[in-house]
């Protein structure tokens, strides 16, 4: 046996004896061993542990890292194989290029546990800010989601440059000098960064609010990085820069919890005291027992003598502040008075004009 491996070691191929050779193909198979072993054990500590936890996010860390562990196995398998090869630097320098490759690919491989990890964390804490009642964390979790990939996927290409024999400190005094011109060019571009993160601070609205400024009114659709998506009452589509919209006075109709009626009846000026009192006693009646009316404020007056009648003045509130539901209050309200006015001998007045002719004496 020893006969045979010192005659395979005296035995050569591309300058590297077949020992050699043979060490490294059992490297290979050892890794490939070694990656079923760890994806095995992933699975395995997924099952077992992790799902027994109350916590989600050890699932979520051992999903980010299952895929590039199995990888960074291979690269570590694949550098050793190149190690026990070891051909000769003169002939060609594989040891080096592989020491190169494997920290390159390592850190590809971080960048891309990494990323899986920010998409995982994503995907739980949009699930859990669906369960809370505020909005904002429902807007804030994706944004703060890319910003983390943009910082990673910039800080992964640093880190692949530098190890590629690049000098950083010349490359950021680029980017710096580039940087300065870029934000002169691309300034409302920040502006409107800026602005997206305004709103969603300050939480002036969230999509799907009914919102009116002085130039548009609609529903919001989505606040993104640069602008925000308007769908118009005309089934428009418009897209407003955030850096001018976080400077607008924003109504935010879908803000309030009940919605006004304001409104006059105008009797004629036939109409007598008790008529009148008991036309408001019943209007008050209506509004109270209707169910669809908030009882917190309402309003029922005699105020005005006006120019062609007898003015009552009404102001209350629906309880709902949907659109369809607050007209069908206004709708069934208005009906009962118009009931309630023809059983007292009541009409409505409407613009007249008495002319009074004098006739002269002879």
């Amino acid at each position: 046996m020893q006969a045979i491996w010192t005659q395979l070691s005296d035995t050569l191929f591309l300058d590297i004896p077949l020992t050699r050779w043979i060490i490294a193909g059992g490297m290979l198979f050892v890794t490939v061993v070694a990656r079923t072993v760890v994806l095995s054990s992933f699975h395995t500590i997924s099952q077992k542990l992790a799902s027994r936890t109350k916590t989600k996010l050890d699932d979520v860390l051992l999903n980010a890292a299952e895929r590039p562990a199995g990888l960074l196995v291979y690269v570590i398998g694949i550098l050793l194989a190149v190690h026990l090869l070891n051909p000769p630097a003169e002939t060609f320098p594989l040891v080096a290029i592989a020491d190169s490759a494997g920290r390159i690919l390592s850190i590809m491989v971080a960048i891309w546990f990494l990323w899986r990890l920010i998409e995982g964390l994503s995907a739980y804490f949009s699930a859990r800010a669906k369960e809370t009642e505020s909005a904002m964390d429902d807007q804030l979790v994706p944004f703060i989601a890319k910003t983390m990939k943009i910082f990673l996927v910039l800080t992964g290409l640093l880190v692949v440059a530098q190890n590629m024999g690049y000098s950083i400190s010349g490359l950021l005094a680029s980017l710096g000098i580039g940087g300065i011109a870029i934000a002169m060019a691309a300034k409302d571009t920040i502006a409107n960064v800026f602005g997206s993160i305004m709103i969603l601070v300050d939480r002036p609205f969230t999509v799907g609010d009914w919102i009116k400024t002085s130039e548009f009114e609609g529903v919001v659709e989505e606040i993104g990085f640069r602008s925000t998506k308007i769908r118009t009452f005309e089934k428009t589509l418009v897209n407003v820069p955030n850096s001018s919209l976080a400077n607008m006075v924003i109504d935010n109709i879908d803000a309030r919890s009940v919605r006004r009626i304001k409104m006059r009846i105008g009797l004629t000026y036939d109409t007598t005291p008790t008529q009148m009192n008991a036309a408001i006693t019943g209007i008050e009646k209506i509004l109270l027992n209707h169910p669809g009316v908030d009882q917190s404020y309402k309003l029922v007056k005699f105020d005005e003598f006006e120019d062609s009648s007898l003015s009552i003045f009404l102001y209350y509130f629906s309880a709902s502040k949907v659109w369809d539901e607050y007209l069908q209050v206004r709708q069934e309200v208005n009906l009962q008075i118009m009931a309630l006015l023809e059983s007292l001998e009541l009409g409505f007045a409407f613009p007249t004009r008495t002319l009074h002719i004098e006739k002269e004496s002879a």
